[in-house]
């Protein structure tokens, strides 16, 4: 399936104080250069604040985590899980469409949907609080049929109880989450055959049911204030940070074994730095976009542009001495080579295109 951006797009995106703060806690579980790989719980924590992933989102994630934003854009596109394309701002409710939900009558949940929401998927209802869709299977097949509202699952559906679900959301209610037909999980419909000792209590549903409305957390979206940010790998008495820094007893010292001295083999010198010329300010007010040389994201253009470097002339000057001083400035040593950024910027600074610089321009 196609998926694209909506053509329509808000001109920014910024986290919630909270919602940075915890961005910034997921990344820290990574090494330094490793920031991408927090690509995903970023991107759903901006949908979850937003109700879907925009284009301005996508790139503040990916300028985040020092990433090109194709790549971003890339991963966006690539999972169902992302909303493309603005959602009701009550409930986007996905309707399980697959074998056996289809067979226990997933079209006539369909067909409440286009009665009651819009006529095609994806299209808010005329009050903006609703969409749907179809989805493939969700896994709850002993529970068909079945659909996704917000956080979680309705199931054991009829049509006239879709329609009750949807009447009690737009009337600011939040429906019990689970089975709708009295069932406590997946059990025989008939009731319990064994183990009737499970069927003692059953006020509260299941334990999924029960955590769901005991939070509060059903339909409702992440703003970041809801819990406390989960961040167990971090220390906040920084006494994990001292006891690491603290020197380490030194173990008794034994004498070494006897044997032939090894020949020392010869150091490899390090590269000569050297500065190259930079600029207080691009020229003419106007700086090139750096991030159409492959390697460079919008992390490492800010980076670049710090440093006084913000046109592709300057990339394609630089001397080996030079790359060795950026390099170190940048901390990402060896990329410059590795990704030949000055062969890409001469290019660029005689106006012509890459591979690369061909494909950025989306």
């Amino acid at each position: 399936m196609l998926r694209r951006l909506h053509l329509e797009q808000p001109e920014s995106f910024a986290f919630t104080p909270a919602n940075q703060k915890w961005a910034e806690a997921q990344i820290s579980k990574y090494p330094e250069g490793r920031q991408a790989s927090a690509i995903i719980p970023l991107l759903w924590r901006a949908q979850e604040q937003e109700g879907w992933l925009t284009r301005p989102a996508i790139e503040h994630v990916a300028g985040m985590l020092d990433m090109a934003y194709i790549r971003a854009l890339e991963v966006a596109t690539f999972y169902f899980m992302f909303q493309l394309q603005p959602v009701g701002s009550v409930a986007h409710i996905q309707v399980c469409g697959t074998t056996s939900c289809m067979i226990c009558g997933a079209e006539d949940l369909i067909g409440v949907c286009k009665e009651k929401i819009a006529a095609n998927p994806h299209e808010l209802s005329a009050d903006g609080k609703f969409s749907w869709e179809e989805v493939e299977c969700l896994g709850a097949c002993a529970n068909a049929p079945m659909a996704q509202i917000g956080k979680d699952y309705y199931e054991d559906l009829t049509a006239a109880r879709m329609g009750e679900i949807i009447d009690e959301l737009a009337a600011g209610k939040v429906p019990v989450p689970g089975p709708q037909n009295g069932r406590f999980t997946s059990e025989p419909a008939g009731g319990l055959t064994s183990l009737q000792q499970f069927d003692k209590d059953r006020s509260t549903g299941n334990a999924s049911v029960h955590l769901a409305t005991s939070i509060g957390d059903t339909v409702k979206r992440i703003d970041g204030t809801e819990v406390p940010l989960l961040t167990p790998w971090l220390n906040k008495s920084g006494a994990a940070k001292k006891a690491a820094a603290a020197p380490k007893p030194k173990a008794e010292a034994k004498a070494p074994p006897k044997k032939a001295p090894a020949a020392k083999t010869a150091e490899a010198p390090a590269a000569a730095e050297e500065k190259p010329a930079t600029l207080d300010a691009p020229r003419d007010g106007k700086a090139d976009d750096l991030k159409m040389i492959k390697g460079v994201g919008p992390g490492l253009e800010k980076k670049l542009n710090d440093l006084g470097i913000w046109h592709y002339d300057q990339v394609a000057a630089l001397t080996s001495e030079q790359i060795a001083w950026v390099d170190t400035q940048l901390k990402f040593r060896g990329r410059i080579e590795r990704d030949d950024w000055v062969a890409q910027a001469k290019v660029l600074a005689e106006g012509g295109t890459t591979e690369f610089s061909k494909r950025a321009k989306y």
